[in-house]
């Protein structure tokens, strides 16, 4: 679910919010609304996402923090990796 870059900004755009709309998504990370729909699809199969519909719109939002750390575990990995941040021993950022 996360070798996709789209798909990591959507998860750390919604990390950043409570819920957004497909459209709004798609202006956060600089997608269409179609690409960007196909990606929640994933994400929402995946479970890592949920939805809440208002009328015609949906919000989308994280399912819990395993998502968003998920998603900073694997930054933290490939800052370390290429050597632009050290290791971190059980920290984490705050949700």
């Amino acid at each position: 679910m996360l070798a996709d870059a789209t798909r990591v900004k959507i998860i750390l755009a919604l990390r950043s919010a409570e819920e957004l709309s497909v459209n709004r998504l798609a202006e956060v990370v600089d997608k269409s609304a179609a690409g960007v729909s196909q990606h929640l699809a994933k994400l929402r199969l995946a479970r890592m996402v949920s939805t809440r519909r208002e009328g015609t719109t949906v919000y989308y939002r994280l399912t819990d923090e395993h998502a968003s750390e998920l998603v900073i575990d694997a930054v933290k990995q490939a800052e370390h990796v290429v050597g632009a941040a050290p290791h971190h021993r059980g920290e984490r950022e705050s949700a």
